[in-house]
């Protein structure tokens, strides 16, 4: 076993460390302008859906994304090994972003397809990897902090991609910021590449033991009872959870649920209280991610619409020497009518529709007249609901902080706030204090609760939504939401794998992501009720209430989790 640390951890957390910064570069690349690609116009580079479409499609990936890591772990702890599955999940991510790309709708699906499939052999077993890292009995008391530190390298990643992503859309368009996402996850790959020698000695498939199930028939259990359930949930007449996609995703969730409700009671006393315990933290964890995940949806429509965003004058002036302002302009065309200014983008767009596609002028015009287009429609949204005495004057223009901006404040925050939190546990971890990893989950229930609320101020901020709210209190939300979070998200990867028993800890693992993906989908769902609600304060409450409900019944169960923790010599 490898003894080289740096700073008290494995070398290997390092190599870790970088690869999922990369990796979750493109991901949070590609979620920060999903939702705003799909809404936004076929003939401006998106894909034209509805508001509805755009929520039932980004809960449904959400969801998907985080369901094959099931199918993954148990691969990759039966067969593939961890280090092959997370470099085949890479170059399959990659593959995606690479798709999305393309301006196309067949290559739109196939590249959500190829990365929730790629998704699913990266994501629970690069978990895996940094628990096994600390597997040692001198490192094990280290391994909430190495989790931690591991988050923080995920959301370095989700930080900077936005920067990224606002300029290569606003300057090269959506493709070439899917690209970017891209090669941020090759990158993430060859310094995985690079690690392999510290990692190597953790990589251990696990035999199937006496008593074991069969791969083959964890998957006739599990796998194939999903894909059965779920297309009998999308042919049910009518709908019971708002679409049929909703239907068939719950429903096909039920076999894989109902999968390890059965390894509980199956396995032998001690293990089966471990696994209950697991299951317990999971169904209360569903809801944080069901609220957490409204970033990439309802918070991004707010950040779009009602937030804000103009940029101070010698802010403006550096973001657009390097392209970085979003730009809207006022003129006759937005500011009159409804029917007068579609009746003028209709003629627009069959102008554009209409151009020939030969020389590179007659291109460059067409591109030009597009980006008129988009530029007009943007402008008209955000005057929308801004005060006339703040429009500027027909001709000028203003600048703005681009949506996708707003995706780094939550990262941003887990940067700053991680050694703080990681500091005052490890203060009182010395002062014999510290709570148990369960305790931290609940309190980071709690906290997440109270974000709800901050937004509940901003709506009152906009005075009745006639007025757009400050920028602070999306930073304020995601502040309060970031310290809920790293006292759950990094500490549920850490409780999986200190209670998981060894020969499944990649299956639990997976577990753990299923509940993040019903969550995941749960937050689309949430998201469309956005356009339904007409008081939206009353949105944020109902977030409010369903987080606050989750902490309250993980309080109850403390003691019973604490007992099953002290009874595997863990905290």
């Amino acid at each position: 076993m490898e003894n080289n640390a740096r700073k008290g951890h494995p070398t290997g957390l390092w190599y870790l460390f970088g690869t999922e910064m990369w990796e979750r570069f493109g991901y949070y690349l590609m979620l920060g302008i999903f939702s705003l690609y799909m809404i936004d116009g076929w003939n401006n580079g998106g894909m034209g859906f509805d508001a509805e479409k755009k929520s039932d499609i980004y809960g449904t990936y959400l969801g998907l994304v985080y369901l094959t890591p099931f199918i993954g772990g148990l691969l990759a702890d039966r067969i593939l090994g961890y280090r092959r599955s997370i470099i085949m999940g890479g170059l399959m991510m990659s593959a995606g972003y690479f798709c999305l790309s393309i301006h196309n709708e067949t290559a739109f699906y196939v590249a959500l397809m190829l990365i929730i499939l790629g998704n699913g052999f990266f994501k629970p077993n690069i978990s895996t990897l940094v628990g096994n890292l600390y597997s040692a009995d001198d490192m094990k008391d280290k391994k909430d902090a190495g989790y931690n530190i591991f988050y923080m390298g995920i959301n370095i990643g989700a930080f900077i991609c936005n920067f990224v992503a606002a300029y290569m859309r606003i300057n090269y368009g959506w493709g070439h910021a899917f690209a970017a996402a891209g090669v941020g996850m090759l990158v993430g790959v060859a310094i995985f590449i690079l690690g392999t020698k510290h990692i190597k000695h953790v990589d251990v498939v696990k035999p199937v033991q006496d008593g074991d199930m069969s791969t083959v028939r964890i998957f006739s259990m599990t796998v194939l009872p999903m894909f059965v359930f779920g297309i009998l949930g999308y042919m049910i007449p009518g709908n019971f959870l708002g679409s049929d996609t909703n239907d068939a995703f719950i429903i096909g969730c039920l076999p894989v649920i109902a999968f390890f409700i059965y390894l509980a009671f199956k396995s032998e006393a001690k293990e089966s209280r471990a696994i209950k315990a697991l299951l317990a933290v999971f169904a209360c964890v569903i809801l944080f991610f069901a609220i957490f995940h409204q970033n990439g949806d309802a918070l991004t429509v707010w950040a779009e619409d009602h937030t804000n965003r103009e940029m101070s004058e010698g802010v403006a002036n550096v973001a657009g020497s390097v392209g970085m302002a979003q730009v809207v302009v006022n003129n006759d065309i937005v500011s009159s009518s409804d029917s007068e200014f579609k009746a003028t983008i209709d003629s627009m767009r069959k102008v554009e529709e209409g151009m020939p596609k030969v020389t590179k002028a007659e291109l460059k015009a067409k591109a030009d007249l597009s980006g008129e287009i988009s530029q007009l429609e943007s402008s008209r949204k955000y005057f929308a609901t801004l005060p006339k005495d703040e429009v500027p004057a027909k001709g000028e223009d203003m600048k703005l902080y681009s949506t996708e901006l707003y995706q780094s404040i939550n990262p941003f925050w887990v940067v700053t706030l991680t050694p703080i939190i990681v500091g005052f546990f490890g203060w009182m971890r010395r002062r014999k204090r510290e709570p148990s990893t369960p305790t931290k989950i609940a309190i980071g229930l709690v906290i997440t609760a109270l974000s709800a609320l901050v937004m509940v101020g901003a709506v009152f901020a906009t005075n009745g939504m006639s007025a757009k709210a400050g920028s602070i209190w999306l930073i304020a939300s995601y502040g309060v939401i970031t310290i809920g979070e790293l006292c759950l998200s990094p500490m549920g990867l850490s409780l999986v794998s200190k209670l998981s028993p060894p020969r499944i800890t990649a299956l639990m693992m997976g577990g753990f992501f299923l509940a993040i993906s019903v969550g995941n989908k749960l937050s689309g769902m949430l998201s469309s009720l956005w356009e339904t609600i007409p008081e939206k304060q009353n949105f944020f409450y109902l977030n409010f209430g369903l987080v606050m409900a989750a902490a309250v019944i993980l309080f109850l169960m403390l003691r019973w989790l604490n007992g099953v923790m002290r009874e595997n010599n863990v905290q």
